[in-house]
């Protein structure tokens, strides 16, 4: 049998493992080695006696693939921005940006839904995670908006969606992981998501306010802030701003000159700062112990999910699968934008059944080569491509988009994490109730990725800069 055949046939077990409810780690791990004792078995023609050297071989490969990956400097971004969203938490930062986005935005019809929005775009920049940034807001605006007259469920919806920004907006995790499947800059990655991830909460907003104006009693406004209290909220929510101009400038240095430092080492300093605001205003060891916690939990499950999909990747490199796809993408007659899209609403169904990061992990391998093959190479010059733009500018673009369709399925049905963790959150509302509130968001992120495709300057001119 072909290798290429062993790769379909074990993709396919790969996915009906994960339809049947395995964990795409342990799925993924499985796969891969199944995969490769079954190629090293296949090269010696499937004879018996040679089973025992294919296990010993295809084993070997398997472990060494997790620590030679796993080691890499860049990965330990993650547990750094992931620790900064959780003691922004415990400093009391969460509330300070949602009472100033309050104070200064709430006077818009769907005010405060607007203000929630902002709030957790602001928090985002601090976070990142999408999980903790909708766990974190559950808790604080829902009862606000309550209070006032919302629809439960769409008071639920704007949390759950607002929690998909920190999936774009930097520091994000996933973005760091983007990067180092496909062996880009991680500071250009980080830059490149700024400015679509506020382009989608001003689309949010956009949306709310839009709703507001046309449904009777949806949403009032809020009004009564004098001047002296908006003024008087800047301050508690400033120490996010500091942080988010600590981690820009060792990423992009905004005054000219060489970048501070390496992103790994801005995320450091960001959580060193947090960490030391969080003393300062009154964080004891218990708190202190959780976020910890919290942090460690949350690395082990991204890592546990990078180690096992791994060894599929090191396993498809064997099968000659992505050379493949790629191949057949651009012999395709279509029209190249065409086929892009066509890959992005397969995104959107894949979402429906797999979490974001093992999607993502899952598929670039395959994926990535096949776009950057359509674009006319990973090295084509921006005058010889097909999409208008360089091929690092290209992996740039399609790493922005694939992000933001990874945000599209934290709230889609079935396994839309982040409304599990919203009704997890709130005793009064079901999974069903925050599926219904985060039905009109997509409507919202369908318009933003139409944009970000349509317009790419949106994503690339930031990381143009650097």
């Amino acid at each position: 049998m072909e290798p290429i055949d062993i790769g379909l046939w074990v993709t396919g077990g790969l996915l009906v493992m994960v339809v049947l409810g395995m964990r795409v780690a342990f799925a993924a791990g499985l796969a891969g080695l199944i995969g490769l004792i079954w190629i090293f078995w296949a090269r010696k023609d499937f004879a018996m006696d040679d089973f025992g050297w294919a296990l010993t071989v295809a084993t070997k490969t398997a472990g060494q693939v997790p620590h030679s990956k796993v080691s890499s400097q860049a990965l330990s971004l993650i547990p750094t921005f992931i620790l900064i969203g959780y003691l922004a938490y415990y400093a009391g930062l969460t509330k300070a940006m949602f009472e100033a986005a309050k104070r200064w935005i709430a006077w818009v019809p769907g005010g405060l839904a607007v203000s929630t929005v902002f709030a957790t775009a602001g928090f985002a920049a601090v976070s990142g995670a999408s999980v903790a940034t909708s766990a974190v807001f559950a808790r604080i605006a829902i009862p606000e908006m309550l209070k006032i007259g919302y629809n439960k469920q769409f008071a639920a919806g704007v949390v759950a969606a607002g929690g998909t920004l920190a999936s774009l907006i930097p520091p994000s995790a996933i973005l760091v992981i983007y990067a180092i499947i496909v062996e880009q800059d991680v500071g250009k990655l980080l830059l490149a998501g700024f400015i679509p991830g506020l382009f989608s909460a001003f689309v949010y907003a956009a949306l709310i306010i839009g709703m507001a104006l046309t449904i009777k009693g949806f949403g009032p406004p809020v009004t009564g802030f004098t001047w002296r209290e908006r003024f008087a909220s800047l301050p508690p929510a400033l120490p996010i701003v500091f942080v988010v101009v600590t981690i820009i400038c060792f990423v992009y240095n905004p005054f000219g000159g060489d970048a501070w430092g390496t992103p790994t080492e801005g995320g450091a300093i960001g959580a060193f700062v947090v960490f030391l605001m969080a003393l300062y205003r009154g964080m004891r060891w218990p708190q202190l112990k959780d976020a910890l916690l919290e942090t460690a939990k949350l690395s082990v499950m991204i890592f546990t999910i990078i180690w096992g999909v791994l060894i599929y990747v090191r396993f498809l490199g064997f099968a000659e699968l992505p050379a493949a796809f790629s191949d057949w993408i651009t012999s395709l007659t279509m029209d190249p934008m065409l086929i892009l899209i066509c890959i992005l609403l397969a995104y959107a169904v894949l979402g429906m059944f797999m979490d974001a990061i093992g999607m993502l992990l899952l598929t670039l391998p395959v994926v990535y080569p096949a776009v950057m093959a359509l674009n006319g190479g990973a090295d084509v010059a921006a005058a010889d491509s097909t999409f208008g733009m360089s091929g690092p500018m290209c992996a740039i673009w399609f790493g922005i988009l694939v992000v933001k369709m990874a945000e599209f399925c934290l709230i889609t049905p079935p396994i839309g994490l982040n409304c599990f963790v919203v009704a997890g959150v709130r005793d009064d509302l079901s999974v069903q109730d925050v599926f219904k509130g985060v039905t009109p968001f997509f409507i919202a992120d369908g318009v933003t990725i139409a944009l970000l495709v349509a317009f790419p300057w949106i994503v690339l001119w930031l990381p143009s800069l650097a």
